[in-house]
């Protein structure tokens, strides 16, 4: 089956230049040079038609950037995203208006992207009417079956972001995200910000959307808890970097890659409420200058030699189980000599 989104060697990196004070301070040997984040580092990633993909990863890993980049938002400085297996920089025309259409973002935190001073109607209502989905005398029957659909009184359509709480602001960036009819939802942390019972309404309000409107969804979450149980593929992500791969029960019950293994081990449950939970050791490295090698190995306690000097890349395990650890490599006996000690 063809992708509907695809990322292919992937990569987005965010300069900055010197200023003219700058370039002046180096005449006078001040050494300055131009910084360069490497947010997303050479990642593939598909996603087909009706599944659920979760990306998770620590704060900082370069996972909403790859959302934007994959829904068209953001260009990528390396690599190549296609859609229906089409180039993204190869459309034009209705193909590119139809893309920009069929891939919405559903962003954390809702009043930072609702216009303050725009109505329900208006946020909801304008898109669709400037695309020619539906006509001017359409919209408020529109916007109001889309608000019912998503949990809200078709009464609220005259009303202002501020007006509402954060689970019903929510509501209003899912409807305004449907009504151009997507085909592709990126949810970027979009319940991290909301109490656990909203949470839950709005996951099940996801879940009956995509049995509904047969859509696919890109849902980017720090929450492990929530992934293992909507999606249909999870993807970790360290630094910029895809590392495993796999159904939620060959993730959760069998992960290859250290940082995967770190990071179930410390997902709180019931059984473990009297435990004292250990964070990973160390801090993330900066992105400005990732460590060569396997960019986990200075936080990784069973890092050696190898992992110092040669990138890992994705390996099969298991039928759709992937990892980039180089102690999965059937050679890695061979080659393990030195354990590195974990960064304080």
């Amino acid at each position: 089956m063809t992708p509907l989104v695809e990322a292919i060697d992937v990569s987005r990196r965010f300069s900055r230049k010197l200023d003219y004070a700058e370039k002046i301070a180096n005449l006078f040997g001040a050494g300055l040079e131009e910084k360069t984040v490497h947010a997303v580092d050479e990642v593939d990633l598909a996603v087909h038609p009706g599944e659920v993909v979760g990306l998770v990863g620590e704060s900082g890993c370069g996972k909403s950037t790859l959302g934007r980049v994959m829904a068209g938002i953001m260009p990528a400085s390396g690599g190549e995203v296609r859609w229906n297996g089409k180039p993204l920089t190869s459309l034009e025309g209705e193909e590119k208006r139809s893309m920009r259409l069929s891939a919405q973002m559903i962003f954390q935190d809702p009043m930072s992207t609702l216009n303050p001073r725009k109505r329900v109607i208006d946020l909801i209502g304008e898109a669709p009417r400037v695309h020619g989905i539906v006509k001017g005398r359409e919209v408020r029957d529109y916007v109001a079956s889309l608000a019912e659909r998503v949990g809200l009184d078709a009464s609220y359509l005259d009303r202002y972001p501020h007006q509402f709480s954060g689970g019903q602001r929510q509501r209003i960036g899912i409807a305004r995200a449907l009504a151009v009819k997507p085909k592709l939802l990126v949810c970027d942390e979009s319940v991290a910000a909301l109490d656990v019972s909203i949470q839950a309404q709005i996951l099940n309000l996801f879940m009956d959307l995509k049995r509904e409107f047969g859509l696919t969804y890109l849902f980017i979450s720090h929450d492990l808890g929530v992934v293992k149980h909507i999606c249909d593929r999870v993807v970790v992500m360290y630094l910029g970097r895809v590392v495993e791969s796999a159904t939620p029960d060959e993730l959760f019950d069998d992960p290859k890659h250290p940082y995967t293994q770190a990071l179930i081990r410390e997902l709180p449950t019931v059984a473990d409420r009297h435990r004292i939970f250990t964070p990973i050791k160390g801090e993330i490295p900066s992105p400005l200058h990732p460590p060569p090698g396997c960019h986990f190995h200075p936080r990784c306690p069973k890092a050696f030699d190898r992992c110092r000097v040669e990138r890992p890349v994705l390996k099969q395990n298991a039928v759709g189980h992937v990892s980039a650890c180089h102690l999965n490599d059937p050679t890695a006996s061979e080659t393990k000599n030195v354990t590195a000690e974990p960064a304080n």
